[in-house]
């Protein structure tokens, strides 16, 4: 996987992060500079800590599954790419906001980077650096984090489902095209 895929799977799984933090920036106003890079912060490291666990996961089984690594990892992408345009599409843009707080926050970051330990598990099976991966993955959603909580009240709910519908047809988009790569090579 090559760096700009890197950066695209990034800001693919930042969007729902970012979704997250557009919600929180609209319903809490505008956010003082400490708050925001809290916040950043601890989705950011959340973001590139569940990469690891997956990817461990995914290094300690590859040698039984090194055949079909690429299905895996199409698999993987496409269902978590699926999952994330379908709750962004169907989801009721009514919802309460997210829960306040600290422990609300640290919710709220752990929710929207499960998909990055399913990303993990795949980028153990493509044999990608997961050192150079993990901080990409890490620094994008610190970067979309920080911009959705800063201009949330702006930006509104109705851009923040339709980058999760974009990014979620992305991570498929990825998936296939590992797909391709190794069964075209």
């Amino acid at each position: 996987m090559n760096l700009l895929s890197l950066f695209v799977l990034a800001l693919g799984l930042s969007i729902d992060a970012f979704a997250a933090a557009v919600g929180r920036g609209a319903a809490n106003g505008a956010p003082h500079v400490g708050a925001v890079f809290k916040g950043a912060l601890i989705f950011g490291v959340t973001e590139m800590i569940t990469p690891l666990i997956g990817w461990a996961v995914g290094w300690a089984f590859s040698d039984w599954v090194e055949a079909v690594d690429h299905w895996i990892a199409f698999g993987l992408l496409a269902a978590v790419g699926g999952h994330m345009a379908w709750h962004a599409w169907t989801r009721d843009h009514d919802e309460p906001p997210p829960p306040k707080g600290l422990v609300g926050l640290i919710v709220t970051a752990v929710g929207t980077s499960i998909d990055a330990m399913a990303v993990g598990v795949s980028l153990a099976l493509l044999d990608v650096d997961i050192l150079v991966a993990a901080p990409i993955i890490g620094g994008t959603t610190f970067v979309m984090t920080a911009i959705g909580l800063t201009m949330g009240r702006r930006i509104g709910e109705a851009v923040g489902h339709r980058a999760e519908i974009a990014a979620g047809i992305g991570l498929i988009l990825i998936g296939a095209g590992i797909l391709w790569s190794h069964t075209m090579a």
